[in-house]
């Protein structure tokens, strides 16, 4: 049996200046006149951004807003895994384990919390109640960063089945995931059905595709089509994390500045915010993500899983089926927006009982509408609770 180790959240000073130092010596570039965000950030957006960050945002009390939360961490398959583990209120609840994507972390998933712990407390049932672990991908905030080669999304799951059933003794559980978590959730529907009740994610993975296959629908072959073209226009960051991450790692860890355009575009292209990335998310919450890249170092293992999806030796096989459950729901602007999979596309590979099309949302749903994701997942899972009782381990 793996034992967790309580742990808390505690940047070292020295860090937290020379952040602020390294921020009040940023190099600018120049731009063209009237780019706006054509080109990508705008000078003047990032530098009124920088200098809030250096002279006004207060690390600490987000620190210890974060440590009102039971954090811990657990040597898994070799590596320290950080995770969140919050109880639920209820007469049984489900376990449900929450995978991020990129450019996030386990900060995006904390709003789910109370909404899935304590749903009698929000107008629901207490027969709803999940408990809820949210761990970071391995190289992202607080877990260890990978030193070899070889982190696939099959490995990942292999570990949180590590985590959720010898670390903390769930008998079965469910799973949800966003980006990378939707792949590392599928996996877990793939690996290791006979512990998990069902997969609930937002963005789905690609179906073996073969001379016996079913020919593409219209729909499908214009989702296709569409996708392409968005990975035309805006895939450029994929194609480097892919590539050549090392190379893009030297100035994201050098400027802090840097960092922050970095991953802050994507907040503002990928989100439902109109435009306006400081409205929806709020400036300090922005640099809250900021710091914590920054801080723990792991920009570079996190656009490292990029390089080994690429190099994925795990292909599904011709025919395959993911064999839990599945959950899919769709928010308008997930990145390839306009090119959603159609339902016969999800069905090639999943075994599907539950679809829907979102009224709003992003990539970032359970940051975005934590309320509609929720209720999302307390439905698709409502009629999977009936699997034998749960138990869990003290931590």
């Amino acid at each position: 049996m793996t034992q967790a180790e309580a742990f808390r959240i505690d940047v070292s000073e020295r860090a937290l200046l020379d952040l602020r130092d390294r921020l009040a010596r940023t190099r600018w570039p120049d731009e063209v006149a009237d780019a706006g965000w054509d080109y990508g950030v705008p000078l003047s957006f990032l530098k009124d951004l920088v200098t809030y960050w250096q002279e006004r945002f207060d690390w600490r009390s987000t620190e210890q807003t974060l440590n009102s939360f039971h954090h811990f961490r657990a040597r898994i398959e070799g590596l320290e895994v950080h995770f969140v583990h919050e109880r639920g209120r209820g007469p049984e609840p489900m376990p449900l384990i929450l995978t991020h994507g990129w450019p996030g972390s386990f900060l995006e998933l904390l709003p789910l919390v109370p909404l899935l712990t304590d749903p009698a407390s929000q107008g629901g049932s207490s027969e709803d109640a999940f408990d809820v672990v949210i761990p970071s991908l391995p190289g992202y905030g607080f877990s260890e960063r990978p030193p070899r080669r070889g982190m696939l999304s099959a490995r990942i799951a292999s570990m949180w089945n590590g985590l959720m059933t010898d670390v903390l003794g769930y008998e079965s559980y469910g799973a949800h995931g966003g980006d990378i978590g939707s792949r590392v959730t599928t996996r877990l529907g793939q690996h290791h059905a006979d512990r998990v009740v069902g997969i609930h994610i937002t963005a789905v993975e690609d179906p073996p595709l073969g001379p016996d296959s079913p020919p593409l629908t219209q729909a499908e072959s214009e989702f296709l089509r569409l996708r392409d073209a968005w990975y035309e226009a805006e895939g450029g960051y994929s194609h480097i994390q892919r590539t050549k991450p090392q190379t893009l790692a030297y100035g994201l860890s050098d400027s802090p500045a840097g960092l922050a355009a970095w991953i802050l575009e994507k907040y503002r292209t990928w989100s439902d915010c109109a435009g306006d990335v400081e409205r929806r998310f709020g400036r300090d919450w922005l640099l809250t993500a900021a710091t914590l890249y920054w801080v723990t170092e792991t920009i570079p293992s996190s656009m490292r899983l990029y390089f080994e999806r690429r190099r994925d030796l795990e292909p599904f096989a011709a025919g395959e089926r993911i064999a839990a459950p599945a959950g899919v729901s769709l928010f308008p602007n997930e990145l390839v927006a306009e090119s959603h999979p159609p339902r016969e596309w999800v069905e090639r590979l999943y075994d599907l009982r539950h679809f829907a099309r979102m009224p709003r949302g992003g990539h970032f749903p359970a940051l975005e509408e934590p309320a509609l994701l929720a209720d999302e997942l307390r439905s698709f899972f409502r009629p999977l609770r009936a699997r034998p009782a749960y138990s869990a381990r003290t931590v």
